[in-house]
Formats: C-alpha cells, structure tokens, sequence
C-alpha cells in the first residue's frame, strides 16, 4: 500500500498510524504471530502473486493446501500482500507521487446528489395520480410597467352556477383520493398505465372548445364544465386526502381564439374573505408570446368579482372567483395560476446549478435532510465561509431559514430563491455574512404537496404547520426532522434567527408573525428586526401588520415550537399574493422581482440587526416603545377608560393590546387521521416504558455521603418546625411568631450552638415521650439567646414591607423621555467587521 514502508520495516519502526495500528490489531486478535523484523518482502511476494498461477485463488487459500500448508505463513503472506498492495485507500488523500496526506476527504453525501451529466431526480408521485409525459418550462420576466390592481366599476356581472346538469363536461379528473382514504404508496411516473386524454376530441377545426389539462406538477384543476360557447365553470381539486383546501389552481388551457372574450367561475372555494375582492388578479402565461417575445407570466383579468355560491347543497358554503379575457393569439397555449408557480424540478434546476458551481460549492453544502413520504429528498443547504480555526467555527452564530411547508404558497420559494441568489454571491456584505453566520436552509419542507398542487397540507392530509411538536417521524418526516436539526444546532450553538418563509391570502404587503418575548430583559428586542425590515423595504413590508401575539391555536406551528426552544427572535414571514399598499408600489402586483429582493433585504436587516454600532438597535428599540405607548392609549380610549400611564404601562401584557393572527382557514388543527391514532397511542406508550424503565445513575462513595448529610440537616430543621405543633404550643406560636422565624441576620454562630442542643433531644431515650414543660423552656431559652445576638433594637418582623420613607431608598424615574429618533440614512460601519476574531456581535440570547 505505501512504497516506503518496507525499507522502514527494516528499522523495526512504523511511523504511520494506521500501520502500526493494524499491527497491533493483528496481533492482538491472533492473526499475526511474527515480530516486525520476520515480515516477508513484500515487492517479492508482490511479484510471486503475480506472476504465478497458482496463487490465484477465489478468495481464501483453501482451495490450495499444499502451496502454503502452515497457516502461520498464510497470515504472514496474506499481511505482505495487504502492504504491498498497489490499491489506495478511498479515504486518505494522495499526492501525484503516491505519497499520503495526513488527512481525509470530504465525506460522501448521504444519497447521489447531482451531477452534470446526469439527470435530475424524477417527482415521485402517489400511485393514484395519472401524471401526463410532457415537461412544462416557464420563462422569468418582469412586466416593464407596474401591474395595478383591479378597480371595480360596479358593473360587473355576477354569472349564474348551473353545474354541469345544464353544462357539457369538458375535462374530469377520476379517482382523486378524498377524505376517507389516506397515502399508501408512490412511484416516477404516478398511476401505472396508460395516460388517458381526458380533455374532450374536436370535431374539427371549427370546434371552439377549450381544452383543459392539470395533470403535470404542481397543476390543480379537477373539472371543467362548459355552459356556454365561451364560458366555463371551474371546480378545483381539494387537497390529497382531504375534503377541503381550494384555494391554488394552476391549470393548461389549448385551442384559443383570439378577439373572443371568454368567462372562467371558480365555483369551489372555501374561503368567504379573498384579495380578490381587493383588486388582485390571476395570472396568465402565453406560450406563443414567452416563444417569440419572451413574456412571461402577467396579471390579466376583468370583471372580477368575488362572491358566495348560493347553491346550497347541505354541505360547507362555496365561494366563487369569476373573471374575463381576452387570448392573444389563436391556437395558442395558454396557462392561469393563483400565484407565480415553483415546482420542484425548479429548486433541483436551481441546486444542480449550484452544485456544479465550483466557487458556491465551497461554501453552500449541499446534504439530505430527509425522504417525505412519497420518497422525494428534501434538501438542506449549509452556508458558511471555512473557519480558519476551530475556536471561529465554534464563535459563529446560526441563522436558520425555510419555506413551502404550505405548497400552495410559492412566494415563499420565490423570496427564498432572492435571499440565496445574494447570500452565494460574491458580494462583499454576503461575504461578511458568510463569515459570521451558519445558515441552515430548508428551501422546501413539502415537496410532496408540491409536487401533487396541494395548496397547504402534505400526502399525510394534514397542515404540517400544525403539527411541529408531533412524535411521528415516519408520518411527518419533513417537520420531525428539521425540528430534531435545530435542536441538534442549539446544543451546539446559539440561533440567532429562525424564519419560515409563507404567503397570505387576504392581507395585502409583507410582514412577520413573532413571539411576544416574557423576559423584561429582553422586552420588546423580538420587534426590533421586523421593525428594520420596514425601514429598509418601506414600499413592501408592513410594520403594522406585524403581529406577536401567541395564541393557543398556533402552539404546533414552527414559529412557536422553536420560539419555545429557546431562538428569541422566531418568525412567520408572511407574503401577499397580491400587492403592496405602500410608498412607490402602492396599489400595484408583486412580482417575482420584488419577492427576490425581498430576500436581500433580509440579509441586509441581518447585518444592520447584528452591527456592532448599536445605535440603530437602541433607535429601533426607544421607537418601539413609543409606538406602543401610543397603542395602549388608543386601547384605553376605545375601552372608554382614562388611565394615568407614567408608571406603569409598560407592565401591560402586550398580549392584551394585539388582535389574533389571520389568515388561514386551518387555524384549528384537524388532528391526526384515524389511521395515525392508534400509532400515536403505541408510540406514547413507549416512551412512558421507556421513562418508567430508565435507571437512575450510579453515585460515587462522595456523593453518596454528601447526600446522606444533606438529609439528616433537613430532617434537623424540620424537627425544630415540627416540634411545637406536635407538643400542642399552637397558642405560644400565635402569641409569639418571631420565636419561630429565622432572622437574616442571625449570625452562623448561633446556628451552630444550636446542633448540640437538637443533638440532646436527640439523645433521649427513644421510648419516652418529650416532656412539654421542659420543651417550652428549652425552646423559650433558645430563643432568648438567639435574641442576645441580635443588634439592639432590631425587631424581627414576620411579613417585612418596604420602607415608606421616600429618603431610604431612591424611586426611578419610571416616565421615560420619549423621542422619535429618525433612522440613520449613513450606511452602517463595516470597515471593523473585516477581521472575525475581533469582531464582536451583539445578539441575545
């Protein structure tokens, strides 16, 4: 194995570690009896074993007896060989000469990541769902001009649901998996066979029908029914194994005519409040105009109307979505979403290009977290600039971030995508971030519901979101998993920050749900990187909109479950899928743009958050304070109240003064499926055995004998408590409660003269009971002499109050001096943080 360790043989030394651990290892077990000097040559037996036939056995030298009959000398042989073998190790590194480094390579990743050659890893889907063939790809464009929301005119028509009774079904999914049933298994490709063509056939070029498909990832569309020549109604595909969730739809219409206008009602959805009704518009993508313009997707729609299905049928209420339009082209292809869609083929797109890069493969590492349930990986990338030390590896502090645990939501990936777009990038602030930060980034926690077109729950029909705290790893890996991650990294470091990355369906702008902070040492600072945020986006995120209030609904969501593992600063980044009402962008549409910049302004928060300047914290923070003294006004006065605040405001539970969160349907967790109850019992169980079982730790002689001493003091002090009442002196104690009270200033001394005494009660005979004449006077004269110790005039009392003379102690000015300081427009000082080690961050605990 190694060309100069025979000649080192000789000198009877072997100075690589591992050789001399093998032989120690050999010899140890048996296997190598001869000393080092006996050792055959091993180039002599190298070129025997080559060039003679008769060593050439399969596998063992049973098969030849009589070439080596002692098996001494077949260890002996069998170890030459091994050392002279020209094969390297797979582990250690070599050099072009052969020689060893003494180090190991990179470990091998889990599972075969990327290449560039090879393809990507195929969706795995449940074998219930047909999946079409084709591969859909969408161009990034932004609009040159802000796309501005729908202004009603009133005129709007509100089109009459006649189902398909009156109407002609024109597309249908068969088979959707609904409440009831539940995931069992999921292959490439979904349901085996063959692919039917759901969409209806034309009779002939005049035929006008649309033809619909949903069948591809992330696609959402259940059945199309035609009740007009131009009109259609919309009924969306609910949840995998649920019977609710309608809100994403993402869905392929072909055979459009152009000048035309044509009419598409959602009839289906769930939720009665919507920012369509506010002005937001659906999405339309033209596969002619992104071939040969290169436009992508754009706002398009009039006549929206928003309204309640008034077709009761005993069930939940519906809610209808209808707008209008116009194609572009004839025989075009088209595409409608509720948002911009991020499949999952995009992130493994986006990873591949990474992986392959050779300057962010040095600092983004890319591992699997886990498999979801279908099989499909999620990923998670480690972002971080090599430490030159292991005392600066240890210093960083962690930074973790992650997005789509609701698959509905892609603009959670989309800013997701605009924060790793600048932390790999050469810029001189992602430097900095990189050398003093660990990010942990999940970019999709639910590829399944991804994959699928879900809109919030996973192939375990259920809201992860809810359920961060369960004990079931193997019916919601995705969560268990990066729960057990996080705290594996609060073991071994301090998480500065912990934000999931979601989208909001009836609040307009970008904000952030956080944790109100029980600690007055640290009141308010969970504000103070929201706050910063504002400053920095003002044009798109919403201070007011914040919200910090913990409610017992949202106890699983993993904003709380890690706000509980102790990350100070945990959030809920929660994005529109329509617009900004603020500043330069108001009244106009996200774009996918102003999502990814997103993402760098939360990089560049961080560095102002973490500035070793502190002066834009301590603004941010006596800012906040203003601003909730003025909220605690308001509060009173709507309340009718008038309350002197001087003092005492800043007592108020700020819980009190903030409204719930809104937003999601599913606030209310549904619980767990029928089919995971009685797995949830057996695992409970099992951990109370467990528990029951678990010894407890063997002591040392010392411990045992400090322990011991421990328990005869407090047993000591309880006979002296224990004593009067049993004697029957409850009379003497009520008229004399300072005898019986310890004083804080009883000198150590007096303790001490108390031992013999306890040990004369003691000492008594253990058949005679205490006399309680003599008891009352010996502890009458014990008190007595403790009473001589004291200082003169000093009266024990037993419910001590604070001093009513202003004089004694001084009372803080508790009305602070408030001022709105403006946010400092200087750029922050980074010329001191180029040099880690002494750089000094301020961060709280």
């Amino acid at each position: 194995m190694f060309p100069a360790l025979e000649t080192e043989l000789k000198q009877e030394t072997l100075p690589d570690p591992y050789e001399d651990f093998m032989y120690h290892h050999l010899q140890y077990y048996g296997y190598f009896k001869a000393q080092r000097g006996s050792l055959p040559n091993s180039a002599t037996h190298q070129h025997v074993w080559k060039n003679n036939p008769r060593y050439l056995v399969s596998g063992s030298f049973g098969e030849r007896e009589d070439v080596i009959p002692d098996p001494l000398q077949k260890e002996k042989l069998l170890y030459s060989l091994m050392l002279g073998s020209p094969l390297k190790s797979r582990q250690l590194l070599h050099d072009e000469f052969g020689e060893v480094k003494p180090c190991l390579r990179e470990p091998r990743d889990l599972f075969a990541f990327f290449s560039s050659s090879g393809p990507l890893q195929a969706p795995r889907w449940p074998i219930e769902c047909e999946v079409i063939k084709e591969s859909l790809c969408h161009i990034e464009w932004v609009p040159p001009q802000p796309e501005y929301f729908y202004q009603p005119t009133g005129n709007e028509k509100l089109p009459e649901i006649v189902g398909e009774e009156k109407g002609t079904v024109v597309y249908q999914l068969d088979s959707v998996p609904t409440e009831g049933s539940y995931f069992t298994s999921a292959r490439v490709g979904g349901k085996r066979g063959i692919i039917r063509d759901l969409a209806v056939t034309l009779q002939g070029p005049e035929d006008n029908t649309l033809l619909f498909e949903s069948r591809f990832e992330s696609g959402n569309l259940q059945k199309a029914v035609r009740v007009d020549t131009y009109e259609y109604e919309l009924t969306l595909r609910t949840d995998l194994y649920t019977n609710k969730h309608t809100q994403w739809f993402y869905f392929r219409v072909q055979n459009t005519r152009k000048d035309v206008t044509y009419r598409f009602t959602i009839v289906n959805l769930l939720k009665p409040k919507s920012l369509y009704t506010i002005g937001m518009k659906p999405l339309m993508y033209s596969q002619l105009d992104a071939d040969t313009h290169n436009i992508g997707w754009r706002r398009e729609g009039k006549e929206i109307r928003y309204f309640k299905n008034n077709t009761e049928d005993g069930q939940q209420p519906f809610y209808c979505l209808t707008w209008t339009i116009q194609f572009p082209h004839d025989q075009d292809t088209c595409f409608f979403a509720h948002f911009y869609p991020y499949t999952y083929t995009d992130l493994q797109c986006y990873l591949l290009s990474v992986a392959n890069n050779p300057v962010q493969s040095q600092f983004c590492k890319l591992r699997t977290l886990c498999r979801s349930l279908a099989g499909n990986t999620v990923y998670l990338l480690t972002i971080t600039n090599p430490s030159r030390t292991p005392q600066e590896a240890a210093a960083k502090k962690a930074v973790v971030l992650s997005a789509r645990v609701h698959p509905g939501e892609s603009n959670g990936s989309w800013i997701m995508k605009g924060f790793l777009d600048f932390i790999l990038s050469n810029s001189p602030d992602a430097q900095l971030l990189r050398d003093i930060f660990i990010f942990k980034v999940v970019p999709m926690l639910n590829p399944d519901g991804v994959i699928v077109g879900n809109y919030r729950c996973s192939l375990a029909g259920r809201d992860l979101n809810r359920h961060y705290k369960t004990i079931l790893k193997e019916s919601f890996p995705c969560i268990w998993y990066t729960r057990n991650m996080i705290k594996r990294l609060l073991e071994e470091r301090e998480v500065l920050l912990y934000c999931d990355f979601h989208g909001h369906s009836r609040k307009n702008n970008i904000f952030l749900y956080g944790c109100n902070n029980n600690d007055r040492k640290y009141w308010l600072h969970e504000r103070v990187f929201p706050l910063m945020l504002s400053k920095n986006a003002p044009d798109k995120f919403s201070f007011q909109s914040c919200n910090f209030k913990v409610q017992k609904c949202k106890e699983g969501t993993g904003r709380v479950v890690m706000w509980r593992m102790g990350i100070l600063n945990s959030y809920t980044m929660e994005s529109t899928f329509g617009g900004s009402t603020l500043g330069n962008k108001r009244d106009t549409h996200f774009t996918t743009e102003d999502l990814k910049s997103l993402g760098y302004h939360v990089c560049d928060t961080l560095l102002d958050f973490c500035d070793p300047d502190r002066t834009k914290f301590m603004q941010c923070l006596a800012e906040l304070k203003e601003l909730l003294q003025q909220e605690i006004h308001k509060k009173f006065n709507e309340l009718g109240q008038d309350m002197d605040l001087e003092g005492s405001w800043s007592d108020i539970s700020l819980s009190d003064i903030e409204s719930s969160t809104s937003g999601s349907d599913s606030s209310l967790s549904d619980g767990l499926p029928v089919h995971l109850l009685n797995i949830a019992h057996e695992v409970n169980q099992k951990k109370k055995m467990y528990k029951k079982k678990k010894k407890k730790p063997l002591q040392t002689r010392k411990q045992r004998n400090e322990q011991y001493q421990k328990n005869n003091l407090m047993r000591e002090l309880k006979l002296t408590e224990d004593i009067p009442e049993r004697a029957g002196f409850a009379s003497t104690l009520q008229k004399q409660p300072t005898f019986f009270r310890n004083s804080e200033n009883a000198s150590s001394s007096a303790m001490r003269n108390e031992k013999p005494r306890l040990n004369e009660l003691h000492g008594r005979d253990k058949g005679s009971s205490l006399d309680p004449s003599k008891m009352t006077s010996l502890i009458l004269t014990k008190n007595k002499e403790r009473m001589q110790t004291e200082k003169p005039g000093f009266t024990v009392s037993c419910s001590p109050k604070r001093s009513t003379n202003p004089s004694q102690e001084p009372v803080p000015d508790m009305k602070p001096s408030w001022s709105r300081n403006r946010y400092p427009a200087t750029r922050r000082g980074r010329a001191a943080m180029t040099v880690y080690p002494s750089l000094h961050i301020y961060t709280y605990p």
